[in-house]
């Protein structure tokens, strides 16, 4: 429970905290409709359906406050700076940008088809009343008429068309009807292509229609402004009473005790709400494009085996640290379409890298770009964002670390590795970490040829200096065919490995994590271990777990702290 609550406690205290505002707006705006006397009138018509209307709108507008900030990238990487002095724990939420983007969208997602069902059951009724086939009082005050058409209730004005149409018309003609189309149609859009299967397979419909987020926010803005949900004005003189004057609507305007009621539209409130993080994005998208006009120069362009591609780039002014990442523009592709990718080089190189595996459209075109340069020349323009900060920054802070890579998912850990094998040449003091063990899992014998030479060159260099003990790799290899299986059997007592052609013989299968976990507990009894994995979802939930399970309760025994790497 202390591990949990260490890992996950500021978490979770942040969520509740989230949902609280979330539970509290609603409940609020709830009864403020529900009950509020100059809505009396209006619930008449609506009854309970335009308190479930209002309510999810309150809250529609606290999660459109909050949807754009987790996307902000260089905002977070300026908070992540700026928490170094608060610890890990608070920088660990950063981290979570994406997860938190993701809730909010999804609460976004049924406070809209909550509001919009309601609204419609609104038109409808107000239809109705406008047509008389309510009570003598809703028909009444549909009927309100005024001399500058601004003190009625029924926003439904229309009555020489024909009554069945009425509702399609006024939901396609009036703001607050057209904008919320527009709007819930942008939403559907935005959810649907942002579902796993679409994002790993289409990425570009998933990149393209986000940014229908733009026509979302710009309708957003303009959807109060129609004012269809109306008050009375409390504030007449001589004042209506509507508890005295409900049951004498043929009296209204004839009596002095019964004047005929006002009724105004709400002021529209969600451009306030949203017009902070609106900003705010704008800066953030203009920084993005300063950095996008900066010259950027190849150094150097390998093809790796298994069709991965090796970007060596120079930028002036550009600095790094461990594990961070960029997005990549390659205008010659698409001028907008931005991708995610680790660097793998040291912020002690004078040049950063990054590894691109072939994985969709984008990258594929990208290779094969790059596949028809003539040698030595120069690449296509490349636009570079960034960097970024990542969880990886941390593995420095802890004293043990446990490095899991999936595929091309290394990449942030060679940038560690790197980094490391500098600090060793250099004598550096501020290393503080002791002890790594790093763990690589892939499919296929290729993938590991482009980091193998990575891994010869840490191996001699700790062996030089007596640190053998410093890097414990574990090399795992999950697929494998028969011919490769009679090689290995066939040089099985050679000093070196088959595949990697390092001391540290490839393991074939999955790891057994249990056991891996015990090992580096009892190796390290008194360590704060820090779990880093850039991997599948999958992958993820169980080490989080194992660190769970295998953190001593004992504050002065081992620790396993987790962090995974988000795009």
């Amino acid at each position: 429970m202390g591990n949990w609550i260490i890992n996950h406690g500021l978490t979770s205290f942040i969520l509740v905290v989230w949902m609280g505002i979330n539970i509290f707006l609603f409940v609020w705006f709830y009864f403020f409709y529900d009950l509020g006397d100059q809505f009396f009138y209006t619930r008449h018509i609506l009854g309970s359906a335009l308190a479930w209307a209002r309510a999810p709108a309150a809250v529609l507008n606290f999660n459109c406050l909050l949807i754009l900030l987790p996307v902000c990238r260089n905002l977070l990487s300026l908070l992540r700076g700026s928490f170094v002095c608060c610890g890990r724990t608070m920088r660990k939420q950063l981290d979570k940008n994406l997860s938190f983007h993701k809730l909010v969208a999804y609460m976004i997602g049924l406070m809209t088809a909550v509001h919009m069902i309601a609204h419609l059951l609104n038109v409808e009724w107000y239809n109705n009343s406008r047509q008389g086939v309510y009570d003598k009082l809703s028909t009444a005050l549909s009927n309100l008429e005024d001399s500058d058409n601004t003190t009625y209730l029924n926003p439904i004005r229309t009555t020489d068309i024909d009554p069945q149409q009425i509702p399609t018309y006024f939901v396609f003609t009036t703001i607050a009807g057209l904008t919320g189309v527009i709007i819930t149609l942008c939403l559907i859009l935005i959810i649907t292509s942002s579902m796993e299967v679409i994002r790993r397979s289409y990425f570009e419909v998933f990149w393209y229609t986000h940014h229908l987020f733009v026509i979302f926010f710009a309708g957003l803005v303009f959807h109060g402004a129609g004012r269809i949900v109306r008050s009375q004005n409390m504030d007449t003189i001589p004042p209506h009473n509507f508890t005295f004057c409900k049951d004498r609507s043929d009296d209204w305007g004839r009596i002095p005790e019964c004047p005929i009621p006002q009724f105004r539209g709400g002021f529209p409130q969600t451009w306030m709400w949203v017009i902070g993080p609106m900003v705010l994005y704008l800066c953030e998208r203009l920084l993005r494009f300063i950095r996008y006009m900066q010259a950027v120069r190849y150094r150097k362009i390998v093809m790796r085996p298994s069709k991965v591609l090796e970007l060596q780039l120079v930028k002036n002014g550009f600095t790094m640290e461990v594990g961070q990442y960029v997005f990549l523009n390659c205008p010659a592709i698409s001028q907008l379409e931005w991708h995610p990718f680790t660097m793998t080089s040291a912020p002690e190189e004078d040049f950063f890298s990054v590894h691109i595996r072939s994985a969709g459209d984008w990258t594929n075109k990208l290779i094969s770009i790059m596949e028809q340069l003539p040698e030595g020349a120069q690449g296509p323009k490349m636009g570079v964002d960034g960097p970024f900060g990542t969880a990886s920054e941390d593995v420095f802070d802890y004293e043990v670390a446990m490095l899991v890579g999936a595929g091309i998912g290394v990449t942030p850990f060679a940038s560690i590795l790197k980094s490391i094998w500098y600090k060793f040449k250099e004598s550096n003091p501020k290393l503080r970490t002791r002890k790594i063990y790093f763990y690589w899992l892939c499919r296929e014998t290729h993938a590991f040829e482009w980091f193998a030479d990575l891994l010869q060159v840490l191996e001699k260099e700790m062996d030089e200096r007596g640190m053998g003990d410093f890097l414990t790799y574990n090399l795992y290899l999950t697929g494998w065919d028969q011919n490769l299986t009679n090689a290995v059997t066939v040089r099985f007592d050679e000093d070196t490995d088959v595949v990697t052609g390092l001391k540290q013989k490839t393991h074939y299968g999955r790891p057994i994590w249990d056991k891996e976990f015990e090992k580096v507990r009892k190796e390290n009894p008194t360590s704060v271990v820090g779990t880093f994995l850039c991997g599948p979802e999958a992958l993820a939930k169980v080490l989080e777990k194992k660190c769970a399970k295998y953190s001593d309760v004992d504050p002065r025994k081992t620790k396993f702290y987790f962090n995974k790497e988000n795009f």
